[in-house]
């Protein structure tokens, strides 16, 4: 997969937080340095907007996490976990993700999509018909249908200690 990056690109990130951080914690048992990720999938290209999709806990204990966030230029949307009665627990923002990407293609040369969750494969097929489409994640962790369809894939497991915060 060879595709062109240029300083003039208008580039939007969408982080799927969730896919991130349970992909770091099992492979790797580390937290994920989205600064580095950033810098280096940007590839000196004009970024217009990233934002990161997060599940507020019951705890709540994340405020730390999502000023990180901020501090390196993401806007975050927050979503409270679901529990359901007998206990089960979601948090989910696929379609809020994949909305907002849709709204924002038109003003994009490419789009940059953080995570290896397959249910992204049509997403990534549909926002081809208007731009180049990146993925970014763990390849380990990552539908190979998803590689597959991206326009560019980029296998943070190549070098976990860069994009791992902890990890020597």
């Amino acid at each position: 997969m060879s595709i062109i990056k240029h300083k003039e690109q208008r580039v939007g990130i969408f982080i799927d937080t969730q896919n991130f951080y349970h992909s770091a914690k099992n492979l790797y048992k580390r937290k994920v340095n989205f600064g580095a990720i950033i810098k280096d999938v940007l590839a000196n290209r004009k970024l217009v907007r990233a934002i990161a999709y997060v599940i507020t806990s019951e705890a709540g204990d994340e405020k730390n996490f999502f000023e990180a966030l901020t501090k390196l230029g993401i806007e975050t949307k927050t979503k409270d976990l679901q529990v359901f009665q007998g206990g089960a627990k979601k948090g989910d923002w696929d379609v809020g993700l994949a909305v907002d990407a849709i709204k924002m293609a038109p003003r994009l040369d490419a789009i940059i999509i953080l995570s290896g969750d397959g249910d992204f494969v049509p997403l990534v097929e549909y926002l081809q018909t208007m731009t180049q489409v990146e993925v970014v994640s763990f390849g380990k962790s990552t539908s190979a249908r998803l590689k597959d369809v991206a326009d560019d894939f980029v296998d943070l497991s190549e070098n976990p200690r860069k994009y791992l915060i902890g990890m020597r």
